[in-house]
């Protein structure tokens, strides 16, 4: 890693020790260039390590256990952003295989396909076939509902899930819930949980020791990122509100197709790449949408998110994945290069 950049992690290190937040049991991840740089905490005590090209042995040694989130695949788009996205969605799973250790689990936060057509969701389901976690966790996005109102969707992936898709799970002592703020959305509009949902999720963090790690997840954010563009939920805080209590929280989204975090509190927020096409960046664009990017960088802005959760620190530690193996490329919608796909229908 050239000094120069080693000099701005060691920088933000102790910017981030000196900012009074306190972080134990939760996590904070970076990147730098288009490189993932995770942050472990445990025992209060952070650490880090970039993840370069491929997956270290050591990167889950000690850990108990890891999951993938993958978002956006949208299946069916072909748009100059990306005309082949079956195909970046089967790098993403190339490279779910190629990890060390095959992972628990997956979390697909949404927007399977493109048109909720019944092709595009066979697609999706024979591309997954091949992947080495064969438990996939589900939650819509906005494009899972476009032509039915998510029926299809909720045959196909929502047995055993709540109204329009939400659930939840246990695993290994962390809590999982997964929740739904797309149903009903209008075009730009901000996302919505909604009264029966808000009152199933109080409900279901009801008699849950504070010590308990929780994980939710959802498409749209479930922070205001950019209300302009509608990324975010109208009624999140709501939802925040219950899981004050706990002393580790992970929230994992995806929907505006690049990585974004913040950390209020004892909750850590965290936005995932796309495997389809990225989106600008906040503001940089006369409205979010497919960005196209030169075709020899296109991988190196889609993703995969990795995670790994520590027992001993009560901590998750995440990595954002290029599905580049090399190269970075920048994520500010003004680059040189890259441009807004005026295509989108």
């Amino acid at each position: 890693m050239p000094d120069k950049k080693q000099d701005l992690i060691d920088q933000k290190l102790q910017d981030l020790n000196n900012d009074g937040v306190d972080r134990r049991g939760f996590l904070k991840c970076m990147a730098w260039a288009g490189t993932g740089l995770v942050w472990t905490l445990s025992g209060g005590i952070p650490m880090s390590r970039a993840f370069a090209k491929g997956h270290d042995q050591s990167a889950t040694k000690g850990g108990d256990f890891t999951f993938v989130q993958i978002s956006d695949s949208h299946i069916g788009f072909n748009k100059p952003a990306n005309p082949d996205v079956t195909s970046t969605l089967q790098t993403a799973i190339n490279k779910i295989n190629a990890m060390p250790h095959t992972p628990d689990f997956i979390i697909h936060t949404g927007d399977l396909s493109q048109l909720s057509k019944p092709g595009e969701f066979d697609t999706l389901d024979q591309v997954l076939k091949g992947v080495s976690a064969k438990d996939i966790h589900f939650v819509p996005g906005e494009h899972d509902m476009l032509s039915d109102n998510g029926e299809q969707y909720l045959q196909r992936y929502g047995k055993g899930t709540k109204g329009s898709g939400w659930s939840s799970f246990d695993h290994k002592g962390v809590h999982f819930v997964g929740l739904v703020n797309v149903a009903n959305l209008k075009a730009g509009g901000m996302g919505s949980l909604g009264h029966e949902q808000l009152e199933w999720l109080e409900d279901d963090l009801k008699g849950r020791s504070a010590s308990t790690p929780i994980v939710l997840y959802a498409h749209i954010p479930l922070w205001t990122i950019y209300p302009d563009w509608g990324w975010g939920t109208d009624d999140s805080e709501q939802a925040l509100s219950y899981v004050k209590r706990f002393g580790s929280v992970t929230v994992l989204n995806g929907h505006i197709h690049q990585i974004m975090q913040k950390v209020e509190g004892k909750v850590s927020f965290h936005t995932a790449m796309s495997t389809a096409f990225p989106q600008p960046a906040p503001g940089t664009a006369p409205s979010a949408g497919p960005m196209k990017v030169p075709a020899d960088q296109l991988q190196r802005v889609l993703g995969i998110t990795d995670v790994n959760y520590l027992v001993s620190g009560r901590s998750l530690a995440v990595v954002d994945s290029p599905l580049g193996d090399s190269g970075s490329a920048s994520r500010n919608g003004g680059s040189p290069g890259w441009e807004l796909d005026s295509t989108l229908g």
